[in-house]
């Protein structure tokens, strides 16, 4: 007998006959002999409603009363799940974040789990029951509903699997696995059996949209078995665990990630001394923004050009913060370009293989596309260009890295 812990996202949910296929299916796991914990996110389009009756109210709603009134879209599927169940002769009984107390740091909108009382959890798998917990929210110190960011119900899945030592996290969605690259971009894209917990956490963390990268990072952290499945197809999914010493070989590249959602600022003609990047990123840091990618450029009049880049939403106020920072450095500009496109590739195969980044700057140059922000790691290269040029980049790389026809290598 195993203790599974399943996801199942919005569109796995969507309806009433999603949430019955989903019950039917937690039923046969139970019929086996599994202990099963059920995490389930909002139905398919409710968190953006909600959002927008905020917004219908207020232009800037609170991130309290914000947290308040998202939350309750996974109140509503967990109550529904458990009815299905119930109604199957499968004793379910659901939690919310708060009810199993998830307990959370006080950062509204993207709250960090610091804790899970797991007590009322473990005692109703033994009294036979299968638990259904609201995924994406928790609850602070001072009893306030937090909410962990989109995609956070992946992040819940993995943290209770971590808490109950759970012998596997299976995420259902609208996908069977881990791919090479989206294959709506890429039509040849392959499915990958297996993929490292530290490719995928570049992959989550560059763009690919098939799980949150908090959820990698506390998969990898507490080994967690981790699992990438169709909802309503069968199939063996992508397996996501450590680097085993014993591959044989992995492919140099293993997939390739992208995200629309950038946006670039540059400070211009700011003096250069010692700690003025800190007086650009400092009030920007203060104010929860996140900077990705950056590039100092040193001019021959002792004065440089400052380049981040900051997601799509943060760029209006981005732009604010170093519209008034400039001033007070005295620089000569600023600008931005909230129309340009990150692209990545990953693989674990690069710490061994030299020419990786020539290949990839002579793919990008035969298409005509100019690199305007470079970025490495040890298993990973990331470039900003236009995103009109963004699909081309992913299809001439794929191509050049013969994705669509090399196989996964199995472990010997």
């Amino acid at each position: 007998m195993a203790l599974i812990v399943q996801k199942y996202g919005g569109t796995s949910v969507g309806t009433v006959e999603r949430i019955q296929a989903v019950a039917d299916k937690v039923k046969r796991f139970r019929e086996q002999g599994d202990d099963v914990v059920v995490v389930v996110s909002a139905m398919s389009g409710e968190t953006n409603r909600l959002i927008g009756l905020a917004k219908e109210m207020q232009d800037q709603p609170a991130p309290r009363e914000m947290d308040v009134l998202v939350s309750t879209g996974e109140q509503v599927t967990i109550a529904l799940l458990c009815m299905a169940l119930n109604e199957r002769s499968c004793p379910a009984r659901s939690y919310t974040g708060t009810q199993v107390r998830i307990l959370t740091d006080d950062a509204h909108t993207k709250a960090r789990i610091q804790d899970i009382d797991d007590e009322n959890i473990r005692a109703d798998l033994k009294a036979g029951r299968v638990v259904v917990v609201a995924g994406f929210q928790g609850v602070d110190d001072n009893g306030n509903i937090t909410t962990l960011g989109r995609g956070g119900s992946d992040t819940t899945a993995v943290a209770l699997a971590a808490a109950l030592k759970a012998d596997e996290c299976q995420i259902y969605t609208d996908v069977d696995g881990v791919y090479t690259t989206d294959p709506r971009v890429v039509e040849g894209a392959r499915r990958l059996d297996e993929i490292t917990f530290e490719e995928m956490l570049e992959m989550a963390s560059l763009g690919s949209k098939v799980l949150q990268i908090r959820a990698v990072e506390f998969a990898g952290k507490y080994d967690v078995p981790l699992r990438v499945l169709h909802s309503f197809q069968e199939g063996p999914g992508t397996l996501i665990t450590i680097e085993d010493e014993n591959t044989v070989e992995r492919p140099v590249i293993s997939g390739i990630a992208f995200n629309r959602d950038e946006a670039k600022l540059t400070v211009l003609g700011v003096p250069d001394i010692p700690g003025v990047a800190s007086k650009i990123l400092g009030p920007v840091s203060d104010a929860n923004i996140e900077v990705d990618m950056i590039l100092q450029n040193i001019a021959e009049d002792n004065t440089t050009d400052f380049t981040f880049t900051v997601h799509r939403n943060d760029y209006d106020r981005a732009l604010s913060i170093l519209e008034r920072v400039s001033s007070e450095l005295k620089a000569r500009e600023v600008q931005g370009d909230n129309k340009i496109a990150k692209v990545s590739i990953v693989g674990v195969g690069m710490r061994s293989h030299a020419g990786v980044a020539t290949k990839m700057f002579g793919a990008l140059a035969g298409e005509g596309i100019n690199i305007q922000l470079i970025s490495t790691s040890e298993i990973k290269i990331s470039v900003v260009i236009a995103e009109k040029y963004l699909e081309l980049a992913v299809r001439s790389l794929h191509s050049a890295f013969e994705l669509d026809e090399a196989e996964v290598v199995q472990e010997s």
